[in-house]
């Protein structure tokens, strides 16, 4: 089975970015019931839209009904599932056995994904839920790659999907209470606040009885009443903040082991992280890149530092302990929207610029297909053909640039940082 590249669709426009750069299928879902409550604004008639779209450039749609479901959800999810009937997208990602069952009866012919939070992770447990009709298992991110190739040989029918890139949650195959705990956001419903990633003070309470320890506390600065303990067991104590997966070295292995779908995390993320990410797998899978000179690359966005996660086994699982975020010295600071002929060594190029862009700026197109060119902003028009020193974003105002090379339509742009003296 050919390998799929799986990019996420956090809206309609992020769809057709992850089609332009190169994805072989998309997973999205409503907020209601999809992992994803905030920075959300899919409907069942704009998932319509996005799977018209998806077909038309022969690209599949997964879509995520992958909460764990409360009373009152099961009483919406009957209309849901009726809606998604007429829709027909490719796949749907559950995690939960109502939903499964709800599923099974509305739409029966639609291919069942079983999302990672269910946590498979042996090959025992895939295999029940194969016999109970589920077509593709999404692993969890805790197996090394030997397990994932022992799954594979004893359900050799079973499809299996495995993230290669992207966040990892500090909580088993992101099945996580702090978030609830602290301001009564539900990760296992899609509102996670993600409060690993915060910063945290360190002290220690007395005990009344001195021969007993002083228990260690973590305290964060917006919520000073709530002590954490943090306790030291016989493997150590843990810091949440995971550094982020990235398997592109290892994506050969991954086939070889069984998996048929590499997935991105990310669809709460930017249209720069997700055209970056989705071009850095495709020209690895095509053989266009080297994975070294993919890692450049990714190595451009912000990121917690990169780790190959639990392939290898746990020791080999790292923490950034230092910093919420590596340091990068990229930033996104725009998008191609219009590429209009003047002459044959120029071009106009109307550009949707999304953070500060100045004159003398060294900065890089990045094309869907194709390389990365390099430049400096020479000069640039505001629309109404005004010359302009530098532009800014979050005014959905277009600037004009001029180059001698076409640029298509979703090209991102980003720029050199100048160090701080």
């Amino acid at each position: 089975m050919k390998q799929e590249l799986l990019a996420p669709a956090g809206n309609l426009k992020k769809l057709k970015y992850a089609i332009a750069f190169g994805a072989d299928a998309v997973y999205l879902g409503v907020p209601s019931f999809s992992l994803r409550a905030r920075i959300n604004k899919f409907t069942p008639a704009k998932i319509k839209q996005a799977i018209e779209y998806a077909h038309k450039h022969n690209v599949k749609v997964y879509l995520t009904l992958n909460i764990f479901a409360h009373n009152q959800h099961l009483k919406k999810l009957t209309t849901h599932l009726q809606q998604l009937k007429k829709i027909k997208p490719d796949g749907i990602i559950i995690s939960d056995p109502a939903v499964i069952t709800q599923v099974k009866k509305h739409l029966p012919k639609v291919k069942l994904i079983l999302s990672t939070q269910t946590n498979v992770t042996n090959w025992q447990s895939a295999k029940f839920w194969y016999n109970q009709g589920i077509k593709r298992i999404i692993l969890a991110r805790e197996l090394t790659l030997k397990e994932i190739a022992e799954i594979h040989k004893r359900v050799p029918k079973l499809e299996l999907e495995t993230f290669v890139h992207g966040s990892m949650c500090m909580s088993y195959s992101g099945r996580c209470l702090l978030s609830k705990w602290i301001n009564n956001r539900e990760a296992n419903l899609g509102d996670c606040s993600h409060p690993c990633r915060w910063s945290y003070n360190i002290k220690t309470r007395k005990q009344e009885s001195k021969k007993t320890n002083e228990p260690v506390m973590l305290t964060e600065a917006e919520h000073p009443d709530l002590e954490l303990i943090v306790e030291q067991g016989q493997e150590g104590s843990f810091i949440m903040n995971s550094r982020d997966l990235c398997l592109i070295k290892y994506l050969n292995q991954l086939k070889k082991a069984g998996v048929c779908s590499f997935k991105i995390e990310g669809r709460t993320k930017s249209i720069y992280y997700l055209a970056t990410v989705t071009r850095a797998y495709r020209r690895v899978l095509d053989k266009l890149d080297s994975p070294d000179q993919a890692i450049k690359e990714l190595g451009k966005l912000q990121t917690r530092g990169y780790s190959h996660g639990f392939l290898f086994g746990a020791e080999q699982v790292t923490q950034n302990t230092t910093r919420s975020h590596e340091k990068v010295n990229w930033e996104f600071v725009g998008e191609v929207i219009k590429t209009k002929l003047l002459t044959i060594n120029n071009k106009q190029l109307t550009i949707l610029v999304h953070n500060t862009l100045r004159i003398g700026d060294k900065i890089e197109f990045i094309p869907p297909q194709g390389k990365v060119v390099k430049t400096v902003v020479q000069k640039m028009w505001n629309s109404k053909g005004e010359e302009i020193k530098e532009a800014h974003g979050g005014q959905k105002k277009q600037t004009l640039l001029y180059s001698e090379i076409i640029f298509p339509k979703n090209t991102i742009i980003r720029r050199k940082l100048t160090p701080k003296p």
